[in-house]
Formats: C-alpha cells, sequence, structure tokens
C-alpha cells in the first residue's frame, strides 16, 4: 500500500453492491480490484461493471496478493470463517456486523487478532459515523448535563424481507441499540432482559412484535428499547439520553416541512440505506484513512463481541422470562 488500499469485496448482494459504488465513487483512498460471491453470477456482473477481477470463493480472494484489504458483506453465518481467513493472511478486514453468530467465534477472532499483535479488524457498527449521534456523544463527553442516566430508544421499520424470524429483531436489528447504547454510555452491560407487551396485528410473519428490550449497565444505567420490526408508520429511529441536568435527543433526518390543505408536513424515510447514507460514507473514508495510517480506530472485535453477548443475553431472557447477566470475558489491552 502507498496512497491506495487494494479492497477485495466478499458478497455482491445489495449491501455489498450499495458499498462497492461508495468506495469507487466516494472514497479516493480506495481501489476495488477482487470480488466474490456465494452466487458466481453476481460477482461476475460486478466485476464486469468495476473493471475487478472475479474469483470464485472468498478465500481465494482473501489469499490473492493484490489485495491489500477485505470487505465482507456476505451472509452472516460466514462472517467469523472470513474475518478468521484474513487474520489468518495478516490483512485487515472490514466486517458488516454481526462480526460472528456465536459469543465463542468472536472470541475465536480475537485470540487471532491477538495474535497478530495489533488491530486489523472493524465492525460495520455505522451509527457512530451519523452526526447526530456523534453530536450527543460529544455533548454527554463534555459533562455540561452531568452524568447520563438512562437511554429511551427505539428502532421502527415499515417491513422485513420473507424468511424473518423473532432472533433476528434483535441480532439484525436491536444490534445498532445494543452498540450504540454502550458507545453513548461508555459503560459495558450487566444484565439484558425482553418484556412481553401486546403484539400488532400488521405484522406480516409468525415472529413477535414488538419486543421491548430492557438493559442495565455496570454503573447502574439503564437502556429501554422498542423494537418494532413490521408495520411501522415509517423507517423511525429514536433515541434520548437522560443525564442528571438535562437530556438530549438523535436530531431527525433534515426535511423539507410543506404547509398545505390545513396541514404542517414533512415526509420521513421508510428505508435504513438512506436515513444513514451519510454515515455510511463517513465511516468508510475513515476506514480507508485508517487502514493507510495503519492504525485502526472505528468498532473493533471487542465492539462486535460485547453485541453479540448483549444479543446473547437478550434472547436468553425472552425464553427465560427473567434478567439475564451479560457475562464477559476480560477485555485485552489491545482494545482499551
Amino acid at each position: 500500500m502507498e496512497n491506495k488500499v487494494r479492497v477485495g469485496v466478499i458478497g455482491c448482494g445489495a449491501i455489498g453492491r450499495d458499498h462497492i459504488r461508495r468506495l469507487t465513487g466516494l472514497v479516493p483512498e480506495t481501489d476495488v480490484v477482487a470480488v466474490a460471491d456465494f452466487i458466481p453470477e453476481a460477482a461476475q456482473k460486478v466485476a464486469g461493471q468495476y473493471g475487478a477481477k472475479f474469483y470464485a470463493t472468498g478465500e481465494e480472494l482473501i489469499a490473492a496478493p493484490e489485495v491489500d484489504a477485505v470487505l465482507i458483506t456476505s451472509a452472516d453465518p460466514s462472517h467469523a470463517g472470513y474475518v478468521l481467513e484474513c487474520l489468518k493472511h495478516n490483512k485487515y478486514v472490514f466486517c458488516e456486523k454481526p462480526l460472528a453468530q456465536t459469543a465463542s467465534d468472536c472470541e475465536k477472532i480475537m485470540q487471532a487478532e491477538l495474535a497478530c499483535g495489533k488491530r486489523l479488524v472493524q465492525v460495520g457498527f455505522m451509527r457512530r459515523y451519523d452526526r447526530g449521534y456523534a453530536a450527543m456523544k460529544e455533548l454527554i463527553a463534555g459533562g455540561r448535563l452531568g452524568d447520563p442516566l438512562m437511554i429511551h430508544a427505539a428502532h421502527r421499520n415499515v417491513s422485513q424481507a420473507p424468511g424473518f424470524e423473532t432472533d433476528y429483531a434483535i441480532t439484525r436489528v436491536a444490534i445498532h441499540e445494543l452498540d450504540i447504547s454502550r458507545w453513548l454510555l461508555g459503560d459495558e452491560y450487566a444484565t439484558a432482559q425482553v418484556l412481553a407487551v401486546r403484539q400488532s396485528k400488521a405484522t406480516k410473519g409468525e415472529w413477535l412484535n414488538p419486543q421491548v428490550v430492557m438493559l442495565t449497565t455496570k454503573s447502574g444505567q439503564r437502556i429501554d428499547i422498542e423494537v418494532q420490526t413490521d408495520g411501522a408508520y415509517a423507517y423511525d429511529i429514536q433515541c434520548q439520553v437522560v443525564c442528571e441536568n438535562g437530556t438530549v435527543n438523535l436530531p431527525d433526518p433534515a426535511a423539507v416541512v410543506t404547509r398545505a390543505d390545513a396541514k404542517y408536513s414533512f415526509d420521513i424515510l421508510t428505508d435504513w440505506s438512506q436515513r444513514f447514507i451519510e454515515a455510511y460514507d463517513i465511516e468508510f473514508q475513515q476506514w480507508a484513512k485508517a487502514v493507510l495510517a495503519d492504525h485502526l480506530t472505528g468498532p473493533s472485535t471487542w465492539d462486535g463481541y460485547a453485541a453479540c453477548v448483549a444479543a446473547d443475553a437478550v434472547m436468553l431472557s425472552r425464553k427465560t422470562g427473567k434478567p439475564e447477566n451479560v457475562n464477559m470475558i476480560d477485555k485485552p489491552a489491545l482494545y482499551a
């Protein structure tokens, strides 16, 4: 690497193609040089479109000498294996959430990364790059509002793809709240619980909807997260941090206000990719610069692990009907 990161992308579905467009058009520090996908035709099409080399498997792409860093946007069950393969080759890897589907796989990744002697893994928790969340974090850290006491959050979705399941509400949806809440508060979780609520008739499948997740941190802060995965009025993300001397709210995205027909109104987004489009842009711009500087600063393997352990405790609570402890290993110095 000199002044360009040569990126190989594993996963050419919707989010993979969007990230390739982003890396190609908005991140001057990157060149997408290789692609692979479980469906070869998908990767071949993208390879032709962007002048990248097609590889039949992710493992071949990772081993390719022209690939400096790897972006993983493949199906969730494949993430851990590909990340471990990247570490085996001592290559930087950006993995979309989740880092892995089990805490034990996250721990394996941690051990492999520790053996490399430096951070090579970044996890795709893009909300940390959203201007609203970043401003909230800065205000809380500044101390003017006193210590943070609690968070009220909501994650509301219009619909889900076929095959959606109850656990996905945590592992694919609320996983963002699990990460951003601990980031805003600067604390780790102690307990997690799911509360039963009246179910929505708007749900188009058999999964539980909505769910309410409750968490406590080690210092006693409390977080409540409303997770509505189907039938909501829009894609709407809400977050309020209550502090000793005031509150801070996540701002809504900028929107044109209309006055007509005796109504005062503005549109609300319906798609997650549009709500956080700028955050994705900033996320990859900063990642590319960090790789070139040989010093990652974004969400780490530890952050992926923390979210996974918290999600496991939430899902266990749904089965036991009581709060469950969030039991984590000691944090390695690499992630301090």
